[in-house]
C-alpha cells in the first residue's frame, strides 16, 4: 500500500502538493494525518474535492504501507501517527519538501526538497517536466497552495520558480475568482475582536540588539485564519518580527513572521514542535499555559537570536594617518612600513579625506612624490558612528564599492572598517544561517549586477539584439566571456539613442572576431597590434571588438601602454564610471548589467565621478569629456571629481596634452546638441585659459559662439542637399578676436593641415572685407538689389557665409544672407553657348557678358523662361550680333 500524507493542520500547500503526489503515485492513497486548517474544512465544504477520495486517518492499517510519500514536510513529529513508519523495515520513503532543514529530518530513498516561497511550485514544475496533464480544478487548487503559502507572491521567500509556477497553472486553467474568495475574505466580527486584543497586548522586547514584538491573546473558543491576522497585524504597523502566541480552547498556537535574518522563526516554531520557513513558521503548543508558553518563547528567542554585528564590533584601531600637508611620498613610506592600503588625511584634527596604495604608486610612477596628499586625496566618502549595524557598513563597502570605512564618534576618528574585515564577518554571519548557501559568490556581492533584456527589447532594434545573441553564443562555443561595453550601455540605460556598439572579450577578440565574421559571411578588419577588430556587416553596421585589456601611462598625457587583462581591469582603465559599465552577451547572462564602479547609482543620481584620482593626471584631456557629458545628460561633476579638475589645471598638466588631441575635443564638442555651454563651462574653470590664453573665452566671444550654434540650427531646418562643416563655423567664432599671425599661430597648433589652415584665413579675411563692404553699401545707398547680394557672396564658402550671418547685427544683412541661400544662389541661366551661336552670337568674351547679364535679368526677376531670356538678349545685345 502507498500513502500520500502531509503535516497536521494541514493547509492549501499541503493539500495541493498531495494532489500534485496523487498524479505522480496514481495508486497511493491520500490521507491526512491529522486535523486541517480552518480555511482548508471551509473549502472542503463547499468544493468538490470530495472527489479525490481522500481516506480517514482510523482507516489505514499502517502495517500494509510498504511506501510513504511525504508532501509539505520531512519532519517527524508533524506527521502523526505516520511517524511509526520512519525506519521500518520495507518502508520506503519519497519525500517532496521546501522547508529548510532541522534536527527532526526524515531521511527519505527518494528527496525533492528546493527552499521556494510554496512546495508545490516544485511539484507543478516536476508534473511539467513529466508533461503530466493537470484540469482546470486542480491547478485551481495547487494555485491556491502557491497564493496561500507566499501570501499571493508577496512574501520575501517568494522566488522566480513560484512565479513561473503560477503562471504555468494560469495557463492550465486555475480558476483566480476561486483563489480570490478563498484567500481574501471579509474579517470576521470574532476575527476582529481577536485581532484588537493582539494589538493591545503588543509588546517590544529588545534581545540581543534585535527588536521582537511579541503579542498574546486568549479566546475560549477557536478563531480561524489566525495567521492572516498575524500577517495583516505586521503589516500595519510595519514590523520586522511579530511573534504571536494565542490560546484557543485547549492549545496555545504560535504563529511567527520575520523580516531579518538575525531572527529565524523556523528554529523557533521547531522548539515548540513546529516548523516552517526562516521567514514565517507556526506550532501548536499542547500541556502549557499561555504565560508558561511566553517564558519558554523569550528563553527560546535568547537562545536562537544571533546578536546584531555593529560598525564597533567589526573595526579595528588605533588608525595610521597622514596630514593633508605632507607629500605623496610619506604617504607611501607609511603604507609600505604597516602594510596598509588607505590612510585617513587629517586636517587639523578632522577627517578631511582618504588616500589609497594604488592612488599614491600611481602618483609616485607619474613623478608627483612631493605634491601634498590633499590633491590627489578622495573627499567624497562614507563614515559610519561605532553603532551603525551590520547592514549599514555592508551597503556603504558593497553598495557604494568604498574599501575603506572610517568609523567617528564625535567626529573624531576612532576606528575604520575595511572590506576584508566586512567580507570575514559576512562569511562568518552566512556560515550560520542554515538557508544561505555555504559558498559565497564574492565576485557578485563586489559587482552590482542588473538583467536589462525587457529594456533592450525596448529600446533596441530586433536585429541588433540578434546580433548580439548571436556574438554570445560563438563566445560561448570558444569558451570566451563576451560583453558591451562603454557608451552603449550607457546610453541604453539612460535611453538615449546610441547603436556605436563596442565590445570586450575576455579571450582573443581577433580569433573570435575572425570566426564569427567566417560564420556569417561578414568582413572583418584586424589590428593585431591593439588585439583589437571591427566587425562589417552588409548594410555597412559596425561592430568594434576588443580583447579585455590594461592599460597604462608612461608619463601624464601620454599614449597609453596596453597589455591583456579581465573584464574588471578593462573597465578600471576607463574614464568615468557611467562609462565602466558592461553587458553580458554570453546565452546563460545576456543582458546582465555589470557594474564594479557604482555607475548605475551614479546614473541614478545624474553624476560624473572619475574611477580613480589620478584620471586627468593619466589623461588630462578627460576634462573635457567630464564637461561634455555633464551637459549632455544634464549631469553635475561629483564633488571629488571636480576638485580633481582644479588641482590638475592648478599643476599645469593641460599643457602635456598635444593641441591636436585638444582640437580633436573641441571637434566633438562641435558636435554635441549644445557646444555652447559646454565651451561656458570649461570657460569658467579656466581650462581654455590653461590650454592657451588666447582660447578664454569672454562673454562677448561666447555669445558669438552661441549665434553660430543658432545659424546652423536654422540651416539645418532649410532641409537643403547641401552638408557644411559645422567645425569650421565654429572655428571662425574661436578666432574672431585674434590677428592674423595669432590665428595662423592657433590653428597650426591644432596640427590643422596647411591647406586647410590657408582656407580658413582667407575666407575669413574675404568674409570680414565683404561684410565691410555689405555694411557700408547698405548705409550709403540704402537696400541691397538681389542682384547685389549675390554679387557680394557668390565666391565665398558657405561656412563663412554662415559665419557672417552669426557675426554681423544686422537685421537687413541677415535677411540678405537669408534670401541669398534659400533664393538668390540657385537660379540658373537656362540658355547656353549653343542656343547663343544660333542666335548668331560669335563664341568670345561676349558669351561670359551676355551669360552674366542674364543671370542678373534673372535674379532681379525680369527673366523666368528660355523664350524671355531670348527676348531679353535680343533687346538688349542686337548691336553685338554679327
Amino acid at each position: 500500500m502507498e500513502i500520500i500524507t502531509t503535516h497536521l493542520n494541514a493547509d492549501f500547500d499541503a493539500l495541493a502538493s498531495m494532489i500534485a503526489a496523487k498524479k505522480l503515485y496514481p495508486n497511493a492513497i491520500l490521507v491526512f494525518p491529522g486535523s486541517q486548517e480552518r480555511n482548508l474544512r471551509d473549502f472542503f465544504i463547499e468544493s468538490t474535492i470530495y472527489l479525490f477520495e481522500f481516506e480517514r486517518v482510523k482507516k489505514v492499517d499502517i502495517n500494509k504501507v510498504t511506501r510513504l510519500i511525504l508532501t509539505d514536510t520531512r519532519q517527524k513529529k508533524r506527521i502523526g501517527k505516520f511517524a511509526d513508519l520512519i525506519g521500518k523495515k520495507g518502508v520506503e520513503i519519497h519525500i517532496y519538501d521546501h522547508h529548510p532543514p532541522s534536527d527532526d529530518d526524515i531521511k527519505g530513498d527518494f528527496e525533492l526538497i528546493r527552499e521556494t516561497g510554496a512546495n508545490i511550485t516544485n511539484m507543478v514544475e516536476l508534473l511539467k517536466e513529466k508533461k503530466i496533464k493537470i484540469n482546470p480544478e486542480e491547478a485551481t487548487i495547487m494555485m491556491l497552495g502557491i497564493y496561500e503559502d507566499t501570501g499571493s507572491l508577496t512574501f520575501s521567500s517568494v522566488t522566480e520558480a513560484d512565479f513561473h509556477a503560477a503562471a504555468y497553472l494560469l495557463s492550465q486553467g486555475a480558476n483566480l475568482n476561486v483563489v480570490s474568495d478563498m484567500i481574501v475574505k471579509e474579517l470576521s466580527a470574532e476575527q476582529i475582536f481577536l485581532l484588537n486584543d493582539l494589538i493591545q497586548s503588543a509588546e517590544k522586547y529588545n534581545i540581543e540588539g534585535v527588536d521582537v514584538v511579541i503579542t498574546t491573546a486568549s479566546y475560549e473558543k477557536y478563531v480561524g485564519d489566525l495567521a492572516v491576522l498575524i500577517h495583516k497585524l505586521k503589516d500595519m504597523e510595519n514590523l520586522d518580527v511579530l511573534l504571536a502566541l494565542v490560546r484557543m480552547e485547549d492549545r496555545v498556537y504560535f504563529i511567527g513572521r520575520s523580516r531579518i535574518q538575525e531572527v529565524n522563526v523556523a528554529d523557533i516554531a521547531y522548539a515548540f514542535g513546529g516548523g516552517g520557513h526562516p521567514t514565517a513558521a507556526s506550532a501548536t503548543v499542547k500541556d502549557l499555559t499561555l504565560a508558561q508558553a511566553k517564558d519558554k518563547l523569550i528563553a527560546i528567542l535568547k537562545e536562537v537570536i544571533k546578536p546584531k554585528r555593529i560598525a564597533r564590533d567589526l573595526m579595528f584601531f588605533p588608525v595610521k594617518s597622514i596630514d593633508a600637508k605632507s607629500p605623496i611620498k610619506e604617504a607611501e613610506e607609511i603604507l609600505t612600513r604597516y602594510n596598509i592600503n588607505a590612510l585617513p588625511v587629517m586636517e587639523k584634527g578632522k577627517l578631511v579625506g582618504i588616500i589609497s596604495r594604488q592612488i599614491v604608486e600611481k602618483a609616485s610612477f607619474h613623478g608627483l612624490s612631493h605634491r601634498p596628499v590633499k590633491e590627489y586625496m578622495t573627499i567624497e566618502f562614507y563614515t559610519v558612528t561605532p553603532d551603525a549595524t551590520l547592514a549599514e557598513v555592508h551597503e556603504y563597502i558593497i553598495g557604494n564599492n568604498q574599501r575603506f570605512l572610517p568609523v567617528l564618534e564625535d567626529g573624531k576618528l576612532v576606528g575604520a572598517i575595511t572590506r576584508t574585515d566586512l567580507l570575514r564577518v559576512l562569511q562568518d554571519e552566512m556560515g550560520k544561517i542554515s538557508r544561505i548557501p555555504e559558498k559565497i559568490d564574492y565576485s557578485r556581492m563586489l559587482a552590482q549586477k542588473k538583467i536589462i533584456t525587457k529594456l533592450m527589447e525596448e529600446r533596441l532594434p530586433s536585429n541588433i539584439i540578434m546580433l548580439l545573441k548571436e556574438m554570445g553564443k560563438v563566445g560561448d562555443d570558444m569558451g570566451y566571456h563576451l560583453y558591451a561595453v562603454g557608451g552603449f550601455v550607457r546610453d541604453l540605460m539612460l535611453r538615449y539613442e546610441n547603436l556605436d556598439i563596442d565590445v570586450v572579450v575576455e579571450g582573443d577578440a581577433i580569433k573570435f572576431a575572425e570566426r564569427f565574421s567566417r560564420m556569417h559571411g561578414y568582413k572583418v578588419i584586424n589590428h593585431k597590434k591593439m588585439g583589437t577588430a571591427t566587425i562589417k556587416l552588409p548594410d555597412g553596421f559596425k561592430v568594434d571588438v576588443a580583447t579585455a585589456r590594461i592599460e597604462y601611462y608612461a608619463s601624464p598625457g601620454a599614449i597609453p601602454t596596453v597589455e591583456h587583462g579581465s573584464l574588471k581591469l578593462d573597465l578600471f582603465r576607463r574614464d568615468f564610471t557611467i562609462n565602466a559599465l558592461a553587458l553580458a552577451l554570453n546565452p546563460k547572462n545576456f543582458g546582465e548589467v555589470i557594474d564594479f564602479f557604482g555607475a548605475q547609482k551614479d546614473i541614478k543620481e545624474r553624476v560624473i565621478r572619475v574611477i580613480h584620482n589620478l584620471s586627468f593626471v593619466e589623461d588630462p584631456s578627460r576634462i573635457f569629456r567630464a564637461i561634455r557629458f555633464e551637459q549632455r545628460y544634464q549631469f553635475q561633476l561629483g564633488k571629488h571629481t571636480l576638485n580633481l579638475i582644479r588641482s590638475t589645471i592648478k599643476t599645469g598638466f593641460l599643457s602635456s596634452i598635444g593641441a591636436h588631441r585638444i582640437f580633436l575635443e573641441l571637434l566633438l564638442i562641435f558636435k554635441e546638441k549644445d557646444p555652447v555651454a559646454i565651451l561656458r563651462r570649461l570657460n569658467s574653470l579656466g581650462v581654455l585659459k590653461a590650454i592657451d590664453p588666447k582660447l578664454e573665452l569672454s562673454e562677448s566671444r561666447l555669445s558669438l559662439v552661441s549665434k553660430v550654434q543658432k545659424v546652423l540650427s536654422w540651416f539645418d531646418l532649410l532641409f537643403l542637399d547641401e552638408k557644411v562643416t559645422r567645425w569650421i563655423v565654429y572655428i571662425y567664432s574661436i578666432i574672431d578676436h585674434l590677428n592674423f599671425k595669432e590665428a595662423s599661430l592657433l590653428l597650426e597648433r591644432f596640427s590643422i593641415s596647411e591647406k586647410k589652415k590657408k582656407e580658413i584665413l582667407k575666407s575669413r579675411e574675404e568674409l570680414i572685407r565683404i561684410l565691410n563692404e555689405i555694411y557700408k553699401r547698405n548705409i550709403y545707398k540704402g537696400e541691397l538689389t538681389r542682384s547685389e547680394i549675390y554679387n557680394f557672396l557668390k565666391d565665398l564658402r558657405t561656412e563663412a557665409i554662415l559665419f557672417m550671418m552669426a557675426k554681423t547685427d544686422q537685421t537687413a544683412i541677415q535677411r540678405y544672407i537669408s534670401i541669398y541661400i534659400t533664393e538668390l544662389r540657385k537660379e540658373k541661366v537656362i540658355i547656353g553657348g549653343d542656343d547663343l551661336k544660333e542666335m548668331g552670337f560669335t563664341p568670345g568674351p561676349m558669351f561670359k557678358k551676355i551669360l552674366n547679364e542674364l543671370l542678373m535679368a534673372h535674379l532681379e526677376n525680369k527673366v523666368s523662361t528660355k523664350e524671355e531670356e531670348i527676348e531679353y538678349i535680343k533687346n538688349n545685345f542686337k548691336k553685338e550680333a554679327v
